[in-house]
């Protein structure tokens, strides 16, 4: 029976992929978090064979109790730990010293042109230890709307984003989370490179218009030069790394390096992956809160 440690199980990709794997009664999931909280607990209640464990990246203690037993290990880089040789290859030589059977990374489309990128580092490291792997490469994540870029959204009625006029393949990672499932439980898919899309390319001014129309609410797209939006970015205290790490990767999309569109995830899930259409309606809610929930 296989046992895999899902390094951020209650993320945007970790929760969808674990909920998929429960579904195996031949699988053991051992989920990895910063810390066991009593929301950890509640969202993780009721799948099966499924428990939790302490672990941190910076924090090489954590990792005995995590890999005990483990056999196929799946993580997603936190945004915020952007030097992978302090930071991601500790945990690396932890899993080559443990005789990993596969190590499931979702990087980044395009990442191989790409070597400033953490995403490039971690592979090459992966390779070098020569642990069998599946390298998921999505494009830009839907979500990125909920998380990075929500603030905006809510406040402001603006797309506050430095791409251009470019265009961006955008994917769902309820449809990542289901592939890194199927590449888990799928010996076919070792030692594989997926790029990974959604059904269409588009650009911020289209998004902004899908999303007047399904949430009733005009939306903009202001278009912010990179200088401005790292500016505001720093305002807003988050971390320098990773701004920095952001503006890099628009600075890759304004140069249309995003809009490719590959049928690999269709293939994988055997239909077709969720279009921006049906993310945005799915959170409407989280778009358009009550006026008191207002974002600071």
């Amino acid at each position: 029976m296989d046992t895999i440690l899902v390094i951020g199980g209650t993320g945007n990709i970790g929760f969808p992929l674990i909920k998929k794997l429960a579904e195996n009664k031949n699988l053991k999931v051992r989920v990895g978090v910063r810390s066991i909280s009593p929301k950890t607990n509640e969202l993780l209640l009721g799948l099966n064979n499924v428990n939790t464990v302490k672990f941190n990246f910076l924090d090489p203690t954590t990792f005995f109790e995590a890999f005990n037993g483990v056999n196929k290990v799946f993580f997603v880089r936190p945004p915020q730990l952007s030097n992978p040789k302090i930071d991601m290859f500790p945990f690396l030589n932890y899993a080559k010293k443990n005789n990993i059977q596969q190590i499931v990374f979702v990087s980044l489309i395009g990442v191989e042109k790409n070597p400033m990128t953490p995403h490039f580092k971690i592979e090459k490291r992966i390779r070098q230890l020569e642990i069998p792997y599946t390298f998921i490469r999505p494009s830009f994540f839907m979500q990125n709307l909920i998380s990075t870029h929500l603030e905006d959204i809510i406040n402001n009625q603006d797309l506050f984003i430095p791409a251009g006029n470019s265009r961006t393949s955008f994917i769902d990672t309820r449809d990542i989370g289901e592939i890194a499932a199927i590449c888990l439980t799928n010996p076919n898919y070792i030692n594989q490179e997926l790029n990974i899309t959604g059904p269409n390319a588009l650009t911020y001014n289209e998004i902004a218009s899908e999303m007047s129309l399904i949430l009733g609410e005009k939306i903009t797209y202001s278009k912010p030069s990179l200088f401005k939006f790292r500016r505001t970015m720093l305002n807003r205290n988050l971390p320098k790394e990773y701004v920095n790490v952001m503006i890099m990767l628009y600075l890759i999309t304004q140069l249309g390096n995003a809009r490719k569109v590959t049928d690999t995830a269709e293939k994988v899930l055997q239909h077709s992956p969720r279009n921006i259409q049906q993310f945005i309606s799915d959170y409407r809610s989280t778009f358009i809160p009550s006026s008191n929930n207002k974002l600071l």
